[in-house]
């Protein structure tokens, strides 16, 4: 098979496989909707190239019981990562719940499998709240607050003639989710190679400097076509429930204009009673039904430059890490 998952309890030798391991740091409820939304992005980039992925997981990221089980179960730990590096690294953002990313339980630990990845995979891609991690941590840059959240897919300029974008086009559709950015000026002064960007979301796929570049997203290509919904409702529930003050704002450039129309039609319903009840007559199967993931042939694109890049480097004796122009 060109893609599979590897069983964390069955030991592999080696086969000639591109492997990547996926270091999922996304919440309890998302940590199963992220390992079948890099899967299937994984799976649709490979094409004819054969490509295991190995979840792994960081035992400082707070965890509740059931989602315990299931990555002692499936996921391999940080320390088998280590012991049996892969060709490249995925590293998921997480969710913050300190003042400061260095406040948070888990900064020591990606600082050091930052540190590690540099100089023992041939390429690492850094997601959202990763990426974060990954600018402060190596060049002091620290992410800012937003005056609201950055939500919606959004089009990006693509700027150069990368070889990660190749095949992509002149613009670049990309979902974002997210309450802080990365200035695009302090980026900038630090030498990263900005090659997708927009007004709206600032700097979305970016290089850092250096021989081995990581190669960071603040915004989410991996996301499946109901990932954004899923969010928005969670984001009416928390207004139902009077968690916050006001109604969410609609994910931009995501519903057609008849999905606008239902929701709009759902809020003056519910609005007034601000019932938690009214949660179970959200319209999903509705809204599900006419979404289209226009943003997804683009991120199968830089994912399958990506992997043939790994593919290369394994096939020949060149020490080079990054990407030839």
């Amino acid at each position: 098979m060109p893609f599979e998952i590897e069983d964390s309890g069955q030991a592999r030798p080696p086969d000639g496989a591109i492997v990547i391991a996926l270091l999922n740091n996304m919440p309890d409820p998302a940590l199963e909707a992220t390992e079948g939304q890099f899967g299937s992005l994984l799976a649709a980039a490979a094409g004819t190239l054969p490509v295991r992925l190995r979840h792994v997981w960081l035992p400082e990221v707070p965890r509740g019981p059931q989602a315990l089980e299931r990555l002692n179960r499936r996921y391999f730990s940080i320390e088998a990562l280590y012991a049996d590096p892969p060709d490249g690294l995925i590293v998921t953002g997480m969710e913050p719940r300190a003042a400061t990313l260095q406040e948070e339980p888990y900064w020591n630990r990606m600082v050091q499998v930052l540190e590690w990845a540099q100089t023992h995979t041939a390429s690492s891609i850094w997601s959202c709240l990763a990426a974060h991690v990954a600018a402060d941590a190596l060049y002091g840059i620290r992410r800012r607050r937003l005056p609201e959240k950055c939500f919606g897919v959004f089009e990006h300029q693509v700027i150069g003639d990368h070889a990660l974008l190749r095949g992509v086009g002149p613009v670049l559709p990309t979902p974002h989710s997210r309450w802080n950015e990365l200035p695009v000026d302090r980026l900038r002064a630090a030498g990263f190679e900005i090659m997708s960007l927009s007004g709206e979301t600032g700097a979305d796929l970016f290089l850092s400097p250096g021989d081995s570049p990581l190669i960071c997203f603040q915004g989410h290509p991996e996301y499946d076509e109901l990932a954004l919904l899923k969010e928005y409702r969670r984001d009416v529930g928390r207004y139902l429930r009077a968690e916050v003050a006001g109604w969410p704002n609609l994910p931009q450039g995501y519903f057609s204009a008849a999905g606008v129309a239902t929701l709009a039609q759902y809020r003056a319903r519910v609005e007034q009673a601000r019932d938690p009840d009214q949660l179970g007559n959200f319209p999903m199967a509705e809204l599900a039904a006419d979404i289209r993931p226009h943003w997804q042939p683009a991120g199968v694109t830089i994912y399958r430059n990506w992997l043939t890049h790994l593919a290369t480097l394994r096939a020949s004796s060149a020490s080079a890490r990054s990407f030839q122009r």
